[in-house]
């Protein structure tokens, strides 16, 4: 479906419009929210309507939001060359939602990518840890606006808004190819 909207798109409380690169007329999948990616390719789907628990979407919305999970995860999956995917929601603040607002983490998986880190569990750990706190990168990121970069001196470093602008392009064309 076309990215072009002329309505604003909100994920909680940040205006996320440039970063979405596939549209429903009931969700959204964005990649330049993941400031830090927990692993290359991971990606988020959300309800356009701004809600915060799983069980206040309607039946339409739960039905478009899978779909449209279903569809880029398979364009996910071939785009970063993985053998699996991790889909997780983490419903309601005790659960590890940082941001307000249903969403589907969608995070391309390759055989032995978290061997390092005492296997492929270790992604729970991350989702809900520092690196896996959206809310706390997005709060980052709009006070860094017109200043000077600071270094992150962990392994995964941020992005700047280019690359997550042109990943959010390809990924755009892609969904695209995928619907001819």
């Amino acid at each position: 479906m076309s990215r072009a909207t002329n309505k604003p798109i909100y994920f909680g409380t940040f205006l996320v419009t440039p970063q979405v690169f596939h549209l429903t007329p009931l969700s959204f999948a964005l990649f330049k929210v993941n400031l830090k990616p927990l692993l290359p390719g991971h990606v988020l789907v959300s309800p356009r309507r701004v809600t915060t628990r799983f069980s206040d979407l309607t039946q339409a919305e739960i039905t478009d939001l899978f779909l449209t999970v279903q569809k880029v995860g398979r364009m996910v999956e071939r785009v970063f060359s993985a053998k699996s995917l991790n889909i997780a929601i983490q419903d309601g603040a005790a659960a590890g939602q940082s941001v307000p607002h249903v969403h589907t983490h969608i995070i391309p998986r390759k055989q032995s990518d978290l061997d390092h880190m005492g296997g492929s569990d270790a992604i729970y750990g991350m989702l809900d840890g520092e690196e896996g706190d959206i809310g706390n990168h997005l709060q980052e990121r709009a006070s860094r606006k017109n200043k000077f970069p600071t270094m992150d001196n962990q392994e995964r470093k941020p992005r700047t808004e280019e690359e997550m602008s042109a990943e959010a392009e390809k990924l755009f064309r892609e969904m695209d190819y995928m619907e001819i």
